[in-house]
């Protein structure tokens, strides 16, 4: 093909990629506020636990939606992934050797199942810890003291019960506290269809730092996170490939452990917030992943993996 040609392929293969994920970004916009539901429960549940207000502010009118524009982008590319692939490996796989395809249909899955497992790591484990770790930091710093001193007789307290729930059909100016959300709520009224209208104050536990997180802040937070793990899971991915193409080997990277740790350590301190908090969450697993991948070298030579490829002199046309 001349470079003419090339160039048109290139330009077929960018329109059949971005025209292949329209439609799953229409999807990622409709679930675009169950997904951002998700992301915002761990930062709820670690609140609510510290005695905070369990409620993220939106401090601008187009912050929510934004926020939800920014995570439908981030979903599309996360899912239209594997399209977005095919479409660049029917431009190049044309001009590949068979052994660098077959290197090519091990690496990308691998390399797929290690972005999966690094946003289920950052969700599940990393995320609460980060989130524990700051909201307790915050919570012990204390706030003015609070007089304490026993009341006058004549004073009767109200009393207020405490559920773990709403009720199902409250009266109009009933009010309880619900345990499970931390907050004061009211019956305020009716809707036409007899549905409750229920407001509630949040309860807040000490008088030092309120911790109130704003929406989009907290989201950017959790992409940069994320696209941290999942750049730093890719490591087997990059141990693999330069151990198969012949540059580096197994002894050679075991020799190197003492400077693969301090690369982590930057990668850590690089990648993520400059927290010490995430830079030992991430620092550790990409020496794990290093690990790994030198496993995976010593068990999987490129000799083993090219067992019955055809030689480099078959190759494809261009």
């Amino acid at each position: 093909m001349s470079f003419g040609d090339h160039l048109e392929e290139l330009r077929r293969r960018l329109i059949y990629a971005i025209f292949g994920i329209v439609p799953l970004f229409v999807v990622a916009f409709v679930l675009g506020r169950p997904i951002l539901d998700t992301l915002m429960e761990p930062a709820r549940d670690k609140l609510r636990a510290g005695g905070q207000s369990a409620t993220l502010l939106a401090t601008a009118p187009f912050e929510t939606f934004g926020t939800v524009i920014q995570i439908a982008v981030i979903a599309t590319v996360l899912v239209g992934a594997p399209w977005i692939l095919y479409q660049l490996w029917l431009f190049v796989a044309p001009g590949l050797y068979e052994h660098e395809r077959k290197f090519v249909h091990l690496l990308v899955p691998f390399s797929g199942l290690l972005t999966a497992l690094s946003i289920l790591f950052l969700y599940f484990v990393i995320l609460p810890v980060i989130l524990a770790f700051f909201i307790g930091f915050a919570n012990q710093i204390a706030g003015p003291p609070v007089p304490v001193d026993d009341p006058p007789a004549s004073i009767v307290f109200p009393q207020t019960p405490i559920l773990d729930f709403d009720p199902v059909q409250p009266e109009v100016g009933d009010t309880w506290i619900n345990a499970e959300i931390n907050q004061h709520r009211f019956c305020i009224g009716f809707t036409d269809d007899g549905t409750p209208i229920i407001k509630g104050t949040e309860l807040i536990g000490g008088a030092g730092i309120v911790q109130q997180y704003k929406v989009s802040e907290y989201v950017k937070t959790i992409l940069n996170l994320g696209l941290a793990f999942g750049i730093g899971f890719q490591t087997p991915v990059v141990v693999v490939l330069l151990g198969w193409a012949g540059i580096v080997s197994p002894g050679l990277l075991a020799g190197y452990r003492r400077h693969a740790i301090a690369a982590c350590a930057i990668a850590g301190a690089v990648l993520t917030p400059a927290d010490p908090m995430s830079m030992v969450l991430l620092a550790v697993p990409l020496y794990l992943l290093f690990e790994l991948g030198v496993f995976i070298l010593r068990v999987f030579p490129a000799e083993r993996v090219l067992r019955g490829a055809r030689e480099p002199a078959d190759a494809g046309d261009a």
